[in-house]
């Protein structure tokens, strides 16, 4: 693997473990409950939270075996996606691809993991609070998804799948990754 590989993948292993944290506040009676993600319950999140980890594993040429019937219990839904989890990281660690076809633009394996940190790590902030855990996000894991941030997050993606930039709480990279991806 390349350094810049290997530097995605440790942040990605960071965004899962911080976002396992966060899911163990999902229960049955938070799954409708809103998330800062407008107009998505905690249900909607979980469900696309399970289908970017296939897209990623998918990219790291990996199979991608849906679990049938991971419905909508918290309980089986929080099961699936650590399982995903565990094998989206097991399988990058083994990945060799420097670049990856993604729909049709060749991106560097690099860059697609730790737009995958990116996606967990934001993620699981939202699902903290949606929980109600407010599990705040670390700042040493905001410094390494910061840069992410800035290279994918484009002027055409707000308002689709990020909301505008926030002005920032405070000088934290938490607070500045967290106020670039539209989170208040």
């Amino acid at each position: 693997m390349s350094t810049e590989l290997d530097d995605a993948v440790e942040l990605l292993d960071r965004s899962l473990a911080y976002t396992a944290g966060a899911l163990a506040g999902v229960t049955d009676e938070r799954l409708d409950d809103p998330t800062p993600c407008t107009g998505w319950t905690l249900r909607v999140l979980l469900a696309h939270m399970e289908d970017a980890l296939d897209a990623f594993l998918e990219a790291a040429g990996g199979q991608v075996v849906v679990v049938a019937g991971s419905g909508s219990g918290a309980r089986l839904r929080v099961e699936a996606l650590q399982t995903k989890a565990c094998l989206l990281l097991g399988t990058w660690v083994r990945a060799q691809p420097a670049r990856v076809r993604v729909g049709g633009a060749d991106l560097g394996a690099g860059l697609l993991v730790g737009t995958a940190a990116l996606e967990v790590g934001l993620h699981g902030w939202d699902v903290s609070r949606a929980t109600g855990l407010e599990r705040a996000l670390p700042d040493g894991l905001a410094v390494g998804l910061l840069p992410v941030a800035h290279e994918v997050v484009r002027e055409e993606d707000r308002g689709l799948r990020f909301a505008p930039p926030r002005p920032a709480v405070d000088g934290s990279a938490s607070a500045q990754l967290l106020a670039f991806t539209g989170r208040s």
